[in-house]
This record gives structure tokens, C-alpha cells and sequence, in this order.
């Protein structure tokens, strides 16, 4: 017996009533199986969030005299009500998630529609609500200002490709830093980029993404990663990698939240500045490749096709944004 299936028994053995009988090996990996799938549903950076969620619903309860686990719908709204004034409704509402989700795993029922947690949310939009923080779209503009500070050291030419492969993809940084050189497939017009997992694909279909050589060489995007790829003397494994003061190139490749480093320190050298509700971040450039499709003319399904988005609605908050910068009707009322 192995010692995972071993594990496995015991802990089935130390939860069975008086008398019923445990189940046979196989079953116990079986479900020791089940379980480690069931953790694998939601993404790493998700159970990260809702692990650090928990533990802060479970020490505020723990410091006010609250019962964390089962908590009633009426302490949900408490914590909540505690936390209204400090914390963005969007991370309200991944705690109540955090929360609702230690309790079916723990098999205790919690009614996150209960007036208690529920009507607290609303009070909590009403009264302190303001507008989410959305990412500055990156214009073309922009991504020339970005790769023009861009030197032709390692660290620039990865910089450079970094930014212009993600434009024009308009990949998220997941799936930038996920990218192997086995996942770059040259055609005749420019790249095939095959992305095997993404944030919208938790069942791994994977998909392709075409990008197009640029009418200028020095923002063409397959040029820029070409430079990288041979300067950086890489013929596979990742494609970004950490860059040392040395000039040498690491093996592993990026963290994500290396995109949203390089990205700031670009932008900050480029005098490239984002607003409290506007910052520049790394999906700053998705959103700016669909603003600007949609400005020169590209169709919904066509943006769409290339974005992967499933929501018209999500992708649309985009355009909405495309329109007030180009055809606001305020320009219509002869003043």
C-alpha cells in the first residue's frame, strides 16, 4: 500500500461512525484523487486570495467574539459592515465567495442571499460606493513611447518584446509569461501562438492566436521576439525570463507579476502616467487592443475571435470606452 493511499485510509478511518465500515483501497485513492482535483478547480492566485480572505473573516471573528465556522448569514454582515468603509466592493465580494466556500467544503450551510449579507452589500455600494479601478488603455501611441525607452541590452530587448507580443496578442500576462518557444509557430505572415491554458479555458481546450508582422520594423511585434529569442540565445523553454545585472539570462521563466514591474518602470521612463481609477497595468494593453480595433473599424466578432472573450458585454465595456473618445455625441449639439 502506498503511503499516499495509506494517508488516504487513515483519514477516512479517523472520520467513519461506530460500526460502518471503511472503504476498500482503491476507493480511498479514488476519493484522495477526488479531492486533489477539486482543489485544482480554481487557480493557484484564486485559492491564494480566498485562503488570505478566510483568514481575515476567521481573526476578525476570532477578536470580536463571532463564531467563524458555521457562521450565520447575520455575522457575514457584520464583518462586512466592520469592513465597508476600508475595502474596494470587489474584495467585499470575494470574501463573502472565500467564505460561502469554506462552508461547502465543510459541509455547513450558508445563505449568501440572506438579507443580512446581501442588503448589507447594497447599503455598502450605496453609501461609499465609487466607480472600480479599470485598467488605462494603452494606445499605439503609447506602446511606441514604451518601446522607445526600450535599449538593445537583453533586458530592453526582452522588454520590447514583452510589450509589443502582448499588444498585439492582447494576451494577459498568464498567459505573456506562460508562453514557450514550443508555442511559437512562424507563418507566412507573422506568428501562430499557441496558448495551452488560459484564465477562460479552466478545462484546457488551449488556443491559437495570430499575430501579424508589423509595417514597422521597430514595433513589429515578430521582429522584436526574434531579437529576443536569438540575443537572448534561447531555443527552448519560456520565452521571458529574468534578465540579471550580469546580462545573463535565467532559466525559469517570468512571474506574472514581473509583466506589471516591467510595465510601470516603462511607462514611468516614458512619462506614460495612469489616474487612481485609470493605473497602467498589464491588461492595459488587452484593453488598449480593443479600443483601438475597435477605433479602426474591426468588428465585434473579429476583436472578439482574437481577445477569446465569451462575454460581448465585457468586451463592449471597451468599446463603450473607444466611443467616448471618438464620436461622444456631446460633439452634436452645435455649442
Amino acid at each position: 500500500m502506498t503511503d499516499t493511499l495509506r494517508a488516504a485510509r487513515s483519514r477516512q478511518l479517523a472520520r467513519l461512525p461506530d460500526g460502518e465500515k471503511p472503504p476498500a483501497p482503491r476507493a480511498a485513492l479514488a476519493i484522495a484523487k477526488s479531492k486533489a482535483y477539486q482543489a485544482a478547480a480554481d487557480a493557484p492566485a484564486t485559492l491564494r486570495a480566498y485562503a488570505a480572505d478566510l483568514a481575515h473573516f476567521k481573526a476578525w471573528c476570532e477578536a470580536h467574539g463571532f463564531q467563524p465556522m458555521p457562521a450565520i448569514p447575520e455575522t457575514v454582515g457584520a464583518y462586512l459592515a466592520a469592513a465597508g468603509l476600508g475595502y474596494a466592493l470587489p474584495t467585499l465580494r470575494r470574501r463573502v465567495a472565500a467564505i460561502a466556500r469554506a462552508h461547502r467544503i465543510a459541509k455547513h450551510p450558508l445563505d449568501t442571499r440572506h438579507p443580512a449579507i446581501r442588503e448589507t452589500l447594497r447599503g455598502i455600494a450605496r453609501a461609499h460606493g465609487e466607480p472600480a479601478r479599470r485598467s488605462a488603455a494603452l494606445t499605439t501611441d503609447e506602446i511606441r513611447r514604451l518601446v522607445e525607452v526600450c535599449g538593445n541590452d537583453l533586458a530592453g530587448l526582452r522588454d520590447r518584446a514583452l510589450v509589443l507580443i502582448g499588444f498585439a496578442g492582447a494576451l494577459p500576462r498568464s498567459e505573456l509569461v506562460g508562453l514557450d518557444v514550443a508555442h511559437v509557430n512562424p507563418t507566412p505572415k507573422g506568428l501562430r501562438l499557441m496558448i495551452p491554458r488560459s484564465k477562460t479555458d479552466a478545462a484546457g481546450e488551449g488556443a491559437e492566436v495570430g499575430v501579424v508582422r508589423g509595417a514597422r520594423e521597430e514595433t513589429c511585434p515578430v521582429r522584436a521576439l526574434r531579437a529576443w529569442l536569438q540575443a537572448a540565445e534561447i531555443s527552448d523553454g519560456p520565452v521571458f525570463r529574468r534578465v540579471t545585472q550580469w546580462e545573463t539570462v535565467g532559466k525559469k521563466r517570468l512571474h506574472p507579476d514581473a509583466v506589471r514591474q516591467i510595465l510601470v518602470r516603462r511607462a514611468a521612463a516614458a512619462g506614460i502616467k495612469g489616474t487612481r481609477l485609470e493605473p497602467v497595468t498589464p491588461h492595459g494593453m488587452r484593453a488598449g487592443f480593443v479600443t483601438t480595433a475597435y477605433r479602426n473599424g474591426v468588428p465585434d466578432e473579429e476583436i472578439m475571435g482574437h481577445t477569446r472573450h465569451r462575454s460581448l458585454t465585457t468586451m463592449r465595456s471597451y468599446v463603450r470606452r473607444a466611443k467616448l473618445g471618438a464620436s461622444s455625441p456631446s460633439g452634436k449639439l452645435d455649442l
